[in-house]
């Protein structure tokens, strides 16, 4: 190919250094970078269509990369439709498929449009429930993030999940996961979740039983749609799950307020009522209490004479690092009362957004039929992938991992709040990842969440783990699961000192 003439060549020199902005940062190959920034420059319409491109050599020399660089580009962009090349003329943008777009040029204002209230459509305003703080999206923003929920990133076998995802980008499994599954879930996965996931917790049950979901609250607002009707009452632990009780309150039901002591949920006379139970017994969440075995006894008994449905959320099964494990409420269920939601975000990766839920198999047909309106199925590639991460021994290895981190993480924030917040919090008795922190009288949860933000401290209040948040239940939420060791004595101290001026 013939290079444009010199005078032209000078003259473009701004526009393709403009238009094409290289950096040597990871995560993206330079060749990577060039293709996406020239399909950028040609679909915007930056590019003259009557024009060539600079030569390969040219480019290379402007840019300051390697020739092969620009031709692999080149060539990848000519092998897509996006490049012609031209005899003695150049690379040309093929406007055959450039005209093909439909322009995205915005429509005039019409001040007289008669454009509907938005304000008076809404059936429901989920937007103005009580949430957990929008800080949590950009965790990795602060110093000291104690947040819950959130994964360490240096604790992520990169290696191994790569390997997995390229046994699910091998031909064969291509073909097998690509098709629409329309309701099905990847039999490998159910496979896994059957024979490596649940028997530890001390179930055993049958791939009809489980039903994968887009993460353990798809699965509780499957549960909310199907079981729950406006005016019915559901048992709610107090303080409980933020997520949980707006999903419930979506139904319009009625929260019975259900009381968490240090055993874990109180069970009495107020569950008789209610039609269905929310709780979380091996990490109670916030507080982290585990519930007794008396009282998981209790809690069956009382719901097979009351008629009452319980879900059981194990959001945290796997990270029991002290002490034995506690199976899991379902074990004991000899009924089919308990309906079972168990998460792989919490080990593998929050943004995964994968879970399960167990139950009886009439209960999983309508889930499974209800999810197929809602999303069909969770993407058939992420489920291949997992399914591989667990059948190789990958998830076991990362649970042993994550129980020897967590438990020094563990040690460091309990000694940290005992030096620095004495009698402050109670070290949770089976892991987990966060501790529940009570403040000094006349301290508000919501200031010191504010303060502490503004000083690089990421913490969660407690008040919106409350039905009804009052001036006696001032805690915090504290997580370690995203703050290497190092860094929590230092925080806990910086945020020690906060509390205490805002104290007084």
């Amino acid at each position: 190919m013939t290079s444009e003439p010199d005078s032209l060549r000078k003259s473009s020199q701004p526009m393709w250094r403009q238009l094409i902005r290289l950096s040597n940062e990871p995560g993206a190959s330079l060749q990577s970078q060039l293709r996406r920034a020239l399909v950028t420059a040609i679909l915007d319409g930056h590019i003259p269509h009557n024009r060539p491109l600079p030569s390969s050599r040219e480019l290379a020399r402007q840019l300051g990369v390697a020739r092969n660089t620009v031709v692999h580009a080149y060539q990848h962009l000519m092998d897509e439709g996006y490049l012609i090349a031209e005899e003695r003329r150049g690379y040309f943008i093929n406007t055959e498929l450039v005209n093909s777009r439909i322009s995205r040029a915005p429509k005039p204002v019409d001040s007289n449009a008669d454009y509907p209230n938005w304000e008076n459509r809404f059936k429901t305003r989920p937007s103005r429930q009580r949430n957990l703080g929008a800080a949590l999206r950009d965790w990795r923003e602060f110093e000291y993030p104690f947040t819950a929920g959130q994964t360490d990133p240096a604790l992520f076998p990169i290696n191994e999940w790569r390997e997995c995802c390229r046994q699910s980008l091998a031909v064969q499994a291509i073909t097998e996961w690509m098709p629409d599954s329309v309701d099905n879930d990847d039999p490998l996965l159910l496979e896994q979740i059957q024979n490596r996931v649940l028997p530890p917790r001390g179930l055993w049950v049958n791939t009809d039983q489980i039903l994968v979901t887009m993460g353990a609250q798809n699965a509780l607002y499957i549960l909310a749609r199907l079981l729950v009707n406006a005016g019915d009452k559901v048992g709610f632990e107090d303080p409980g799950y933020p997520d949980a009780r707006n999903i419930m309150e979506l139904r319009n039901c009625h929260m019975v307020p259900l009381p968490i002591d240090e055993h874990g949920l109180v069970v009495d006379d107020r569950i008789d009522d209610c039609s269905l139970v929310y709780c979380t017994p091996s990490h109670q969440s916030p507080t982290t209490a585990t519930m007794s075995l008396d009282r998981r006894q209790e809690l069956l008994r009382r719901a097979g004479e009351r008629d009452i449905l319980i879900i059981e959320d194990d959001y945290e099964s796997e990270l029991n690092f002290v002490g034995a494990p506690t199976p899991a409420l379902k074990s004991l269920d000899g009924n089919d009362r308990v309906i079972y939601i168990g998460s792989l975000s919490k080990t593998l990766a929050s943004g995964l957004r994968l879970g399960y839920m167990v139950g009886p198999k009439t209960l999983i047909d309508e889930a499974r039929a209800l999810r197929r309106l809602m999303l069909r199925h969770p993407p058939s590639n992420n489920q291949n992938a997992v399914a591989h991460f667990l059948a190789l021994g990958h998830h076991d290895a990362l649970v042993h991992r994550l129980a020897h981190s967590y438990r020094q993480r563990w040690q460091a924030m309990d000694s940290a709040l005992k030096e620095y917040l004495p009698e402050s919090s109670r070290a949770p008795a089976f892991g987990g990842s966060a501790f529940w922190v009570k403040l000094p009288a006349g301290v508000n949860a919501d200031d010191i969440e504010r303060i502490a933000g503004e000083n690089g401290i990421l913490v969660v209040s407690g008040d919106n783990y409350f039905l009804n948040p009052a001036s006696d239940k001032a805690f915090l939420r504290l997580g370690f699961s995203s703050i290497p060791s190092e860094k929590i004595n230092p925080g806990i101290q910086k945020l020690a000192k906060l509390i205490k001026d805002y104290a007084g």
